[in-house]
């Protein structure tokens, strides 16, 4: 197995930089799915107990300047390493302002990617700094794991209000119970709800939009097309879920949508440019 990039432009560098470290608000662990065209940030979390999934894809060709792979075998050209986000996030934050920064997997104490920033000096001497993350390889075997997750089968799909105005909401309800309720219908209404023996507090938002979601028929997919528009669907959620969910956002998405599968899982989708993150989680009784 090889690896090896390079990223030149400054603009690129940044924004990969903003998006590994939104992974590193989402999650302490993840794997990172390398192909020739793409690359994917993956939580493969068990939903049906309780736990988070999250899938975040990127196309290299839009980030990287130079990029080689070869992975396990020809007719399986991935490599699948499990690392701490975090950590990325770290040796990308002080490469800044680099002329070039190259990323490779190597073999040193154990399996590691390296980051390897070429920083400008005073002087024409050039002047490099190294960070070793140390990573597992992902056997073949368990790769099944990691596969892209199918969109559930959603009762209600809406765009989101904008994340910083839903995040302040969030933030004051957390106070008054771990549980929040979202609902929403397909004529553009999402309400926040907490609901309390001693205290019911709900905030509303109008006018979002559904997105058009459609069959391969030109039928609407997902969201049965019988519903009444004004029915309500809804899933009770761990608040903290929710609130790491909107804390991790580094970047302005041009599209955020929410699925509800009714008492069952949220399903939150964000778009910007070349960057697609997935995000679900599990209703709690």
């Amino acid at each position: 197995m090889k690896f090896r990039s390079k990223i030149i432009d400054i603009g690129c560098l940044n924004n990969f930089t903003r998006v590994v470290t939104t992974i590193s608000k989402l999650t302490k662990t993840c794997v990172l799915r390398l192909t020739p065209d793409n690359l994917y940030f993956v939580l493969s979390g068990k939903v049906a107990n309780g736990g988070v999934g999250m899938w975040c894809e990127l196309s290299q060709a839009k980030f990287f300047d130079e990029f080689q792979l070869e992975g396990v075998s020809a007719e399986a050209n991935e490599i699948c390493l499990e690392l701490a986000p975090d950590n990325l996030s770290r040796a990308l934050k002080t490469a800044q302002n680099a002329k070039t920064v190259k990323i490779k997997l190597t073999k040193k104490h154990c399996p590691c990617l390296t980051i390897a920033a070429e920083l400008p000096t005073m002087s024409s001497a050039s002047r490099v700094v190294t960070h070793d993350i140390p990573v597992d390889v992902i056997p073949k075997r368990l790769w099944n794991d990691f596969k892209e997750p199918s969109m559930p089968d959603f009762d209600v799909s809406i765009y989101m209000p904008p994340l910083k105005i839903m995040k302040n909401v969030v933030d004051r309800m957390k106070n008054l119970s771990n549980f929040l309720v979202i609902e929403a219908n397909m004529n553009g209404e999402m309400n926040l709800k907490i609901e309390t023996d001693l205290v019911s507090v709900a905030t509303h938002f109008r006018d979002l939009g559904n997105p058009p979601w459609a069959g391969g028929d030109g039928s609407q997919a997902g969201a049965n097309s019988q519903r009444d528009p004004e029915a309500m669907v809804q899933a009770r959620v761990d608040v903290r879920k929710l609130q790491q969910f909107l804390m991790g956002q580094q970047f302005n998405p041009s599209k955020a949508m929410c699925n509800i599968v009714q008492n069952t899982i949220i399903h939150l989708i964000l778009l910007y440019e070349d960057v697609s993150l997935q995000y679900f989680i599990p209703a709690v009784a």
